[in-house]
């Protein structure tokens, strides 16, 4: 039978490198060991998968190949998973080893995770979905290396500082209206959480694993809700709600607060992080009485955040 020709590597009308080149939106079901007797994790993964085109062919055979990524996706997947960014370690150095043509190759995951929780009051178990991502990035050659990140971007809520700080001399002055000492109204507004503008908040963390460190996607989440005024919950009774507003009003933050928090935290629970791990902190607050959204964001090395943080405590 003759050979159908392959087109994809002829010369291209243009020779121009591309950068990446593959296919996006490719579901797979992720079973993730936890190492002990508890139950693994399902996770419904998307995954995109790239590599880099030289200026030489004119495509990547991607008909053909995505029996070849989808091959290798199945094999990684079906061997024991214990951290979602080690799947894409693994699938990245496949490709490259498969795409002989290619000098890097990319794979971006991200899934739904849920994290189970207890209403502050109540004790009711609710379920809250948080979205996980890992990504690998292999080269090829003598200076080659793999890139692995892993993170998490978390639902949370905050509340205005500088609103808040008017609404309270706003309160003392009404206290004062009434007969109430200067004294007593400045403690009254400080210890009754007072009203404020909230923000649905984003917040995100991306971390690079080295030397197959465990960076615990849990623990990412938890820095995250941490960092804002309050978390948030799918379900909430009468007095949860009123234990959650008072939280979230007696800890007022701005976006930047949000992500200075995160910095410290992450210094704090990382602490078998190589100075040379990448981070990036990113804060998005979804605002309620403006057209606008609050953004902040820093990206560092963790050497980088560790000096800060030293000099802070240096100077107290």
């Amino acid at each position: 039978m003759d050979t159908l020709p392959d087109i994809q590597a002829c010369e291209p009308d243009y020779p121009i490198n591309l950068t990446r080149v593959g296919v996006t939106g490719v579901k797979k079901l992720v079973k993730v060991e936890r190492g002990n007797d508890e139950r693994p994790v399902i996770l419904i993964s998307d995954f995109e998968v790239f590599v880099d085109l030289p200026s030489d062919r004119k495509g990547a055979n991607l008909s053909r190949n995505f029996e070849v990524i989808d091959e290798v996706l199945e094999e990684a997947i079906n061997c024991p998973v214990y951290e979602i960014e080690e799947l894409c370690g693994e699938i990245a150095k496949r490709l490259l080893h498969r795409h002989e043509y290619a000098s890097q190759a990319e794979v971006k995951m991200k899934s739904e995770y849920i994290v189970r929780r207890l209403t502050p009051v109540t004790k009711v178990t609710c379920q809250e979905v948080v979205d996980i991502f890992a990504e690998a990035v292999a080269k090829a050659g003598p200076s080659g290396y793999l890139k692995k990140t892993v993170g998490a971007e978390v639902l949370g809520t905050t509340a205005c500082p500088c609103a808040q700080e008017i609404m309270k001399e706003q309160v003392q002055k009404e206290l004062a209206k009434l007969g109430v000492s200067k004294e007593s109204a400045i403690e009254f507004s400080e210890r009754m959480p007072i009203a404020t503008h909230n923000q649905r908040g984003r917040g995100s963390i991306s971390v690079e694993v080295h030397d197959r460190r465990c960076v615990s996607i849990d623990r990412i989440i938890k820095i995250i809700e941490e960092s804002m005024s309050s978390k948030v919950f799918g379900l909430l009774k009468r007095p949860d709600e009123a234990i959650v507003v008072a939280k979230a009003h007696s800890n007022p933050k701005f976006v930047e607060d949000c992500v200075r928090t995160m910095a410290q935290k992450v210094v704090e629970a990382f602490s078998d992080l190589p100075d040379d791990a990448a981070v990036t902190l990113k804060q998005i607050n979804e605002e309620s009485i403006h057209q606008h959204n609050a953004f902040a964001e820093r990206t560092a090395k963790m050497g980088e955040l560790r000096s800060e943080l030293a000099n802070i405590k240096d100077g107290q």
